[in-house]
Parts: structure tokens; sequence; C-alpha cells
């Protein structure tokens, strides 16, 4: 479909979780300690070899460009307007590690790898970014913020926490970023940020309140031409199966507290998509970046494969007008874009887990060539989901 030559929209990118930690930090200029204090691993070394034992060799140190790898040129192809990722991991050189198993940090030295894909903003209420303390959480606001990204879900105290980050669509609008965690995803409660202390925003977990608790942040904020995106770290690693509580969620925030996009993860791999009452919800988008290509298990639910999500939305009342989804796979901790065979895998298990949410994936297999990087690169697969046509089409 096509959108009216009259209606203004919005292009938001979107991904799941970016994981900079451990065996990436290492390949990275300036990289962190490698002490780990796994039970399997106990050298972030260990991540960069398996990663090389299973796909070759990763020449270090890499350039802040190297783990977005072709997917920079993919996302400025369509040229988003904002550009939102979820960050799991703590920005800090704290030593103060949590003793809860898995710990990742990347050095804060290399911030410069989230200014090379021009990312916005970062939502933070996530089960690893207080992984290295309350100082450490501290630390990865003040790098961040100097880094001129914008924040959502943490703070040193519970206000700032609870405060969106709000992202100028000049001249059109606004992007009103709520972060939100569930201790559904691993969320230890004591992370819950207070009145004097940092941590993060995590809902309620009664639904009702829930919805409440969004709804009195969105009512006084939103104006014409805003776009409100929930961004909800929630539920487990693995599997395609969406509990009703997330479904009741998702449909009371879009229905009650003025929400136009639910940006759901924590999943390691994407689960289903729904568009209700022409509002997006992602359930879960998936890992984007990690550094997991060495780790066997849970094969059947391709971990590799990584999508990145662009959004077109109307800002005259933020129902979908399509969704866009770049697939890549990780290969030697970069991002490769997806074979056709990979991208119509893709497609064929999101048509599958999404049917019962009345959503239909369509895979596009010949996208125009990419006008930054002329001939380098055959166009590839993409898959598209389309919302609501505007009125009068």
């Amino acid at each position: 479909m096509h959108e009216s030559e009259t209606e203004e929209t919005a292009a938001l990118l979107l991904t799941g979780d970016v994981m900079l930690g451990r065996g990436i930090n290492q390949i990275l200029p300036h990289p962190s300690d490698p002490v780990l204090f796994e039970e399997y691993a106990k050298s972030a070394h260990d991540y960069v070899r398996m990663a090389q034992t299973r796909n070759g060799a990763i020449g270090q140190p890499v350039s802040f460009r190297y783990v977005w790898g072709e997917a920079l040129d993919e996302i400025d192809r369509h040229q988003p307007d904002v550009r939102i990722i979820n960050l799991e991991t703590a920005v800090t050189t704290s030593d103060a590690f949590e003793d809860k198993g898995i710990n990742y940090r990347m050095n804060p030295a290399n911030i410069a790898v989230l200014g090379a894909a021009r990312i916005d903003a970062c939502t933070l209420a996530n089960n690893h970014v207080g992984d290295w303390g309350r100082d450490g959480l501290a630390e990865t606001l003040a790098t961040l913020h100097r880094a001129g990204i914008a924040t959502a879900g943490a703070g040193l105290n519970a206000t700032e926490a609870a405060t969106p980050a709000i992202l100028p669509l000049t001249p059109k609008g606004r992007v009103i970023l709520i972060g939100l965690g569930s201790v559904t995803s691993g969320i230890p409660a004591a992370w819950r940020a207070t009145a004097t202390k940092p941590g993060l925003q995590l809902i309620p977990e009664d639904t009702a309140a829930a919805i409440e608790a969004v709804r009195r942040i969105v009512v006084p904020l939103k104006a014409p031409n805003d776009i409100v995106v929930a961004s909800i770290h929630w539920g487990g690693n693995w599997g395609y199966d969406v509990p009703d509580r997330q479904r009741e969620i998702a449909h009371g925030l879009v229905e009650q507290a003025g929400v136009d996009i639910v940006h759901g993860h924590s999943s390691h791999h994407p689960r289903p998509i729904e568009v209700h009452r022409d509002k997006l919800v992602l359930y879960g988008c998936g890992d984007f970046i990690n550094d997991y290509e060495g780790i066997a298990g849970y094969d059947e639910y391709r971990g590799d494969l990584t999508i990145a999500y662009l959004a077109v939305v109307s800002l005259r009342n933020g129902a979908l007008r399509w969704l866009e989804m770049l697939p890549f796979r990780i290969r030697r901790l970069r991002l490769e874009r997806a074979s056709r065979g990979d991208a119509r895998w893709l497609a064929a298990t999101l048509n599958r887990v999404s049917a019962g949410f009345g959503t239909r994936i369509e895979l596009d297999e010949n996208p125009p060539r990419s006008p930054v990087t002329p001939g380098a690169q055959p166009p590839y697969a993409t898959l598209r989901v389309s919302g609501t046509p505007p009125q009068g089409e």
C-alpha cells in the first residue's frame, strides 16, 4: 500500500537488544578487563574465540562501525527520522559487579560505537544495565548523555526513570519514548529506582496498574503530531507464546493510555507481531547485536538471525502505515545481510506465529538497491507488514 500524498508520516527505526559487552567489547578499540564471573566462561575472550571457531578470524581491534556491518547502509537507505535501540549493556568502568551470573559492560571509551549508527535514544529498563551496580548505572547514564544520546527507563531517581525521552521530528512533531521493565525478564526487583537512588522504571505486576502508570505519563505530554512509544523489556529469552497478560497490557496501552507503538524486547529471537486498532505491537523484537554465535542450543529459533524494524506511522493519529523488516545474520560478531533463504525462513516463521493475531507478513525478494553503495551488493529480501490505508485511499 502507499500513503496518501498529503499525509505526514514519521519513520522510526526500532531494534531489540543491542549487547555490546563481553566479546564485542573485547574487539573494540578500548576493551575492558575481560574477567567474567560466569559458570562456564571466565574470560570475555572465550566468546571471541567461539565466534572465530564458528565463522572465521576477526581482525582486532575493529572500527566502531564494524559490529553494525551491512546494516548501516540498509538503515541509511530508509532514512529513519529517529533510531531507537534497547541497550542491554552497562557503559561503565565500575568493577562492582552484581552477583547474578552474567554481567555485561562496555568501556565508556567505546561509546562511539553507538555514534557510528547514529543512535538517537536507548531504552535502559532491562536486566543487564544494572549489572555493575548503581554507580555503574549512573556512569552509563552520564556517558550516554555526554554523547548526545537520549535515554528512557532509567535514572538517578524514580522521577528521572519515569521521565520519557522526547525526540523531535523537526518540523513534524515528536516521539515520546517511555522505557519500562518487567521482572518477568529477569530484572531484579531491587533495581527499581527510588526517590533517592538510581534505578529502573519497573511496571506494576497488576495489569490495570501497569496501564494506568503509563497513562499518567502520557496524558500530560501527548500533543498533536506526537508518537508515543512504550518500550517494554518483558518475558523470557525463548519461545513464541505470548502470555495473556502481555497481550492485555499491550491492548490496554493502545486503548487507554494513548500509546501508538508497543516496542517489546527480551527474547533472543523475533516473536509475534500484531496491529491492534491500527497500532503496531511488537511482542518481541529479538536480539539485534550479541556475541552468542558460538553458543550451542536453541538452534530451532535461529538466534543468529536479527531484524531492524522500520515503522512508518501517521502523525495524525499514530496509525501504522507499514512496517519494513530488514533481516540480518550475525557472523564474526558483525551484521551481514541475511540470505534470501534466511529471509524466507523468517517470513514463514513470523507468519506462523503471528497468524493468531491476524497479521500477515509479505516477503519482498526484490527491494530497491541501496543508493549508498551502488553496485556493492545485490538487493536482498525484506519483510513487510501493511497497516490500514489512510482515509480516502
